[in-house]
């Protein structure tokens, strides 16, 4: 499988069907969706459905989530990238293109979030040329909201989502930390 994008320790590339057993050891994980909505999956036809949607959006959008494996061992450890919102409104915005991550918990705490999530915002700006790319995480999530900050958001606001507080945070094209 081609790399979408490499990192000193990562590739990054489109996610496969054979990826359904790693998908499936992070979504189930109930740490894992402490700020996901506390709905882990449980069954592996779960994980091979949400590979088959995510699949759909590459070829509906051009883009969507990416499989994340470390270069060194082929190691599935979570998935990154960009998806389009062109179907919902998030803190009153629609049509965009939101940045994600999610890691395997033995995975948390190295860097690979802050690593993925940055390649992938230059991605978005120096390939795609978008102007803008937006994230959010719930208020209580220091670890995401820690990685998005060391990005350097141009912006970011506090809004309410389903009962949540969640911080929203937009990024600029040439405008993301190192």
């Amino acid at each position: 499988m081609k790399p979408i994008i490499t990192t000193e320790r990562l590739i990054i590339r489109e996610l496969q069907p054979d990826d359904a057993a790693g998908i499936f050891r992070l979504d189930s994980n109930p740490a894992v969706h402490e700020y996901l909505g506390k709905s882990p999956i449980t069954t592996i036809e779960e994980a091979q459905n949400a590979i088959s949607f995510i699949r759909k959006q590459y070829e509906t959008n051009g883009i969507g989530r990416w499989a994340m494996v470390l270069k060194d061992t082929n190691e599935f450890i979570g998935w990154t990238g960009l998806k389009l919102i062109n179907t919902e409104e998030v803190n009153g915005h629609r049509n965009f293109y939101d940045l994600g991550y999610r890691l395997v918990q033995e995975h948390w705490r190295k860097g690979y979030g802050f690593e993925a999530a940055k390649a992938c915002l230059d991605y978005a700006f120096s390939v795609m040329k978008l102007e803008k790319v937006y994230a959010n995480a719930e208020k209580g999530n220091t670890g995401s909201n820690t990685i998005l900050q060391k990005l350097q958001p141009v912006h970011t606001e506090s809004f309410w989502d389903e009962g949540v507080e969640t911080i929203w945070f937009e990024f600029q094209n040439n405008k993301i930390g190192s």
